[in-house]
Order: C-alpha cells, then structure tokens, then sequence
C-alpha cells in the first residue's frame, strides 16, 4: 500500500501499482464516493492503458457509469468534471515521474479534490480490507471528447486582439501538452517552436521534470538559438509549466505568482490570493500594490483549494509552480499561466527578463533546497531554538517560518517525500540571502 501518498497514488509499475490495486481502487472509489457518473482519463505513459482498463472495470463492477475520455492531462479531468457535471473524475497519470512510475489522480464532484483526510485514507482502508458491497447492476462505459471545450475554456483568460505576435519555445517533454498545444496554437497570433512534442510514454528525453537542471537545458538552449520571447515547459501531465525569459533563464515560480497576481486583480480590484509559506515577500508587496489581499495557507493543492473556497479567492500560486483559479473551479492548470503572462508581456511591451529582473533584485530567494536528514523535526527544533532569541516573526502555519527584518526562511518536511526542505530570501541583499542559507545548511549537517 506504499503508493498512496497524501495528495494521491504514485508507484513503481508494477512493485507498487498494478492493475489488480487499479481495480481494487476502482470499487473502493465507487464504495467511499458512492458517483454515478465519472469521468476517467490516462497520460501516455505505457503502463497506462492497462492500469486504466483495471480502474475502470473496478468501477464498473462497483455500480458506476464511466465516460473515458482517452489520453489526457491531469487539468482535462478537472475540466470535464466541473463543467460537464460529473460526479467525480479520476486521472491515471506519473505526473513529473520517471517512465517506470505511475498513480492516479482523484476528485469528486465540482472538482473538489479527494485526498488525505477528504477520502483518501478511506479509500486505502477499502482496499486494504477487501470491504466491496456487491451492487445490484454493472456499470456502463461511454467515450466522449471535451477538449474541444476545454481550449474555448482557456482561450477566456485572454484577449485575442491584444496579444502581440510572440515568439514562443514550448517543450512538452513527450508528456501530454503537445495534444493541446495544437488546437490551441490555430487560435494564437504566436510562432510556435516545438522541441519534444510528441507524445511517448518512454520519455526517451528524460523525465518529464522541469524542476531537474538538466531537464532544462533543452528549453533554454531552444529560446536562445531561435530568438524567442518566451520559453515554457510541462511536466507530463501539464497540471505545472515552468518559463523562462528570452535569455534562456529559468524562472523561479515564486516569481510567476507575483504577476499572474497583479494580472488577476486587474480584472477582479480587490480579490483575494492564496499563497504558500515558502517564500513569500514579493507576493504580498505585489499584492497589496494591485489592491488585492493576500492570505497565507499550508502548501499543498488539497488545503491551498480548499482555502481558495473558504476565502472566495480569485487565485493562488505555489513556487513549485502550481497554479490555482477560482473560474477554473479552483483548480490547478499548466495552460492558463502562460497564456495570461503573454498577455501581460504584449500589454507590457517589455522582456520578460526585465519584468521580473526588478523583482528579483528587491527579493533574492535561495530556491528550494532539499536535504535527506535522519530526522527532520529535531533537525526543525535545533534550527528553532538557535533563532528564536532574534525573530521578530513566527509561525508554524506549514513547518516553521521565521522572520528577522531583512531576511527569512521557511523549513518544512515534505509532504510526499522523505526531505527537509528550506527557502530563504531577503530585502535586497543577496549577500544576506547567500550567507544565511549557507549558515542553515551548515546546522543541518549534523543531521544528515
């Protein structure tokens, strides 16, 4: 039962996921959800078919219709769901993973995801206990295509008449974005250069990872060789995209969060942002300059939505570059980012390179930085109590925050992996931010 994670199932194929668990998680499902009607999806991953088949089957023995909607990314599931009123949606998807690996996705109806204590662990009890009602009469299946509303969809973040004729690098990864990349591209004034956009589920390029330095260069190394304005690239299954400016330089997502910020209460004067812990600075300075109020939550897709509904949000970012919109049911997307930064870059008139350098230079962050540690909260306690006698701010929102004037950090151990993780960023000292993640880093050590 090692796959289930706290957001979702992930494994080894077939150490960990196979399709007799598929199946098994396709009654649980149907058991704990009780749907009648769900929407089933699959990325391109060649374990996928099968694993998707067992799900499915599951779900039909367990009482539920299914409409399959082929091959997909993880945000078409979301889409159909809401916007076709489904009672759930289920995504077989590895995400960012090697080929090897594979999981699934889940939500319920609205799109309200379905993780950790919102049913998940229920759904693990299920399968662990073979607990499976009989039902009275078989599923049916049904196939259905909704990409066609999916990109109109999109397409409503942007003003097609403003757009300037961009020149744009976009790399797929041979995940999943190439299949939209197309349709959307007929309704685009941009020039498009496509780098691994077919899709294949070996991923004979490398993992579909952009957060990997070398699973950037091939992006980078494309916007400086054709001239482009703008790079962007996915994960496999497209709920994330990762830009980089006309330098070929990657841009760190805390960045991102600012703009597409202040690009979203242009439209909504007022609204509310969602942020994570991490990093946190520019999003709040960025924030109340465009009117808007920012509000701090867990890191995590399943409390930053749920925030998102508490707060009536219009947006929330993460700097792991999950993005969340509240007219896309509050969910994240790896499409609407990028289109609502080229609006932004064509109303703008500027690089984009020169849009976020300023807000680098006045918040310099570490990025995140992982470390194995033998044990992660003492290793949280002793960084604690070293600083406490200097913080003039703390918080333990989603592990420990502390502020000190001119810097920062956030340490917390994640939530899906066996890591301590840390960001630092300061008030335009570089320096400051440089020597105080070397002096954390060096506390750590002993824990290693």
């Amino acid at each position: 039962m090692s796959c289930f994670k706290a957001y979702d199932v992930r494994g080894n194929v077939p150490e960990e996921l196979n399709a007799d668990l598929a199946w098994r998680i396709g009654q649980a499902y149907a058991q704990e959800v009780c749907p009648f009607e769900v929407v089933v999806g699959q990325d391109v991953r060649l374990s996928s078919p099968s694993l998707c088949r067992a799900l499915i089957d599951g779900l039909l023995d367990g009482g539920v219709n299914v409409v399959d909607i082929g091959v997909c990314g993880t945000e078409e599931i979301y889409h159909a769901t809401f916007s076709q009123g489904f009672d759930g949606g289920i995504v077989v998807t590895g995400s960012h993973n090697p080929a090897d690996c594979n999981g699934m996705k889940f939500v319920r109806r609205g799109a309200v995801p379905i993780s950790g204590d919102s049913g998940l662990k229920a759904i693990r009890s299920r399968v662990m206990s073979g607990d499976m009602s009989p039902v009275k009469r078989r599923g049916m299946r049904r196939e259905a295509c909704f990409r066609p509303q999916y990109v109109d969809h999109l397409l409503r973040y942007v003003d097609r008449a403003g757009l300037a004729p961009l020149k744009i690098v976009a790399n797929p990864g041979n995940g999943c974005a190439g299949m939209v990349l197309g349709p959307l591209r007929q309704e685009l004034p941009f020039a498009f250069t496509l780098i691994n956009e077919e899709p294949d589920g070996a991923f004979p390029n490398g993992a579909p990872n952009p957060l990997l330095p070398e699973r950037r260069l091939d992006t980078a190394s494309a916007v400086v060789a054709s001239g482009a304005d703008l790079g962007i690239a996915w994960d496999g299954d497209f709920d994330r995209c990762f830009i980089f400016d006309e330098k070929g330089a990657f841009i760190e997502g805390y960045y991102l969060v600012g703009l597409l910020a202040e690009s979203l209460l242009g439209r909504s004067p007022g609204g509310k942002i969602i942020h994570d812990p991490r990093l946190t600075w520019n999003t709040i300075e960025m924030v109340r300059a465009a009117g808007g109020v920012s509000v701090e939550s867990k890191t995590g897709h399943a409390f930053i939505k749920e925030r998102m509904r508490a707060e009536d949000a219009i947006y929330g970012g993460e700097m792991s570059a999950h993005h969340y919109f509240k007219d896309f049911a509050y969910c994240d997307s790896g499409m609407i980012p990028w289109l609502l930064l080229t609006a932004l870059m064509s109303a703008s008139e500027r690089p984009l390179s020169a849009m976020v350098e300023e807000r680098i230079r006045a918040f310099p962050c570490s990025g995140e930085i992982n470390r194995k540690v033998a044990d992660a909260e003492s290793a949280i306690r002793s960084v604690h109590r070293h600083y406490e006698p200097q913080a003039l701010e703390e918080s333990w929102i989603d592990g420990l925050s502390m502020g000190f004037g001119t810097w920062r950090f956030n340490m917390r151990s994640s939530n899906t992996e066996s890591l301590l993780r840390l960001n630092v960023e300061s008030r335009g000292d570089k320096a400051l931010m440089e020597g105080k993640t070397s002096e954390i880093l060096g506390m750590l050590n002993v824990f290693l």
